[in-house]
């Protein structure tokens, strides 16, 4: 599947900002089974300082600095990529999940893509004993560790009721589990939670989800804006598998990745530092246009093309 995705992320500050530092995580990257085609990255007002790096994970980080007083802060991004998925394994062809726990503990391998990276609390997940309790009746012993992962998917997806007002971006995965309720950052955490506290792998990643689905299928949880689901670690052989709990989905074209890492704080999209007093206010639209036969298919209600005006800096 081709796809052109468009997102235009809003900051609104209730007083003039003289001063910003910030760091973006919006842009995709070449992995594999992903491939960019195109971008276009702008940000207004123009920042007088602007380098792009590579995180440890493989993700692009801009480095934004702004020295001219603004009351708003616009990011614009336009992708154009393409998604190649393979065929998916079948659950039960994976290994054991506890042979899977002890190729991952004795791992030497420390590179990005390494499951020793995902096997320990990370800043906002901790090892929770009800959430490993909970996650632990995926896995009856002798379970195939991708067997195992997909019912764990679905017990989240059907036990738990999405709900945008339930939690904000802080809360800890234990609160969500004790209310079973939140988003796809709430789900993520918990499944990734409950994984590690079994000692299997399991990394956070951030993207995007088709905005309309194919013709008969019902529209996905989390597609008007950045989405969030589990990958997770099925032993050397099949590697890393994306599961989507959000939707009860196992990843394949209808997502594209924006960024991977431990958790939330290793893949948020805007983060830094900036001067000024007052309330601010968060705005994000996104589209996920599918590219059939060369022309792209025009969602219904789209939320991004709004009128943007005011000086933009642009990074291809």
């Amino acid at each position: 599947m081709k796809y052109d995705i468009h997102q235009t992320t809003t900051y609104s500050y209730a007083s003039p900002v003289p001063v910003a530092r910030h760091v973006v995580r919006m842009m995709p990257v070449e992995r594999l089974g992903q491939r960019i085609e195109s971008t276009r990255f702008i940000v207004k007002p123009e920042p007088v300082e602007w380098t792009d790096s590579t995180d440890f994970f493989g993700n692009r980080v801009s480095h934004i600095r702004i020295e001219t007083p603004h009351t708003r802060f616009v990011v614009t991004t336009h992708v154009r990529v393409e998604v190649v998925a393979g065929p998916l394994p079948a659950p039960e062809d994976s290994p054991p999940w506890e042979l899977v726990r002890e190729q991952g503990a004795a791992s030497g391998d420390l590179g990005p893509a390494s499951p020793v990276h995902h096997l320990f609390p990370s800043p906002l997940i901790r090892l929770d004993p009800e959430i490993t309790a909970w996650a632990e009746q995926s896995f009856p012993p002798g379970r195939a560790m991708l067997a195992g992962a997909v019912d764990l998917m679905s017990r989240l997806y059907n036990e738990f009721t999405y709900d945008s007002k339930a939690t904000d971006v802080s809360t800890p995965p234990g609160e969500a589990f004790a209310i079973r309720r939140g988003v796809c950052q709430d789900f993520a955490h918990i499944m990734i939670s409950g994984l590690r506290g079994l000692g299997l792998p399991a990394a956070y990643v951030s993207g995007f989800l088709r905005t309309e689905p194919p013709p008969g299928q019902e529209r996905l949880q989390g597609a008007d804006a950045t989405h969030a689901w589990v990958n997770v670690w099925c032993g050397p052989g099949i590697g890393w598998q994306g599961l989507d709990p959000t939707n009860d989905l196992r990843v394949a074209t209808d997502h594209v990745v924006l960024a991977v890492g431990r958790d939330y704080s290793d893949v948020a999209p805007v983060g830094g530092v900036l001067v000024g007093s007052g309330r601010q206010k968060l705005g994000v639209a996104v589209d996920v246009v599918p590219i059939i036969d060369g022309r792209p298919i025009a969602p219904t209600g789209s939320k991004s093309g709004r009128e943007r005006k005011g000086a933009s800096s642009e990074r291809r």
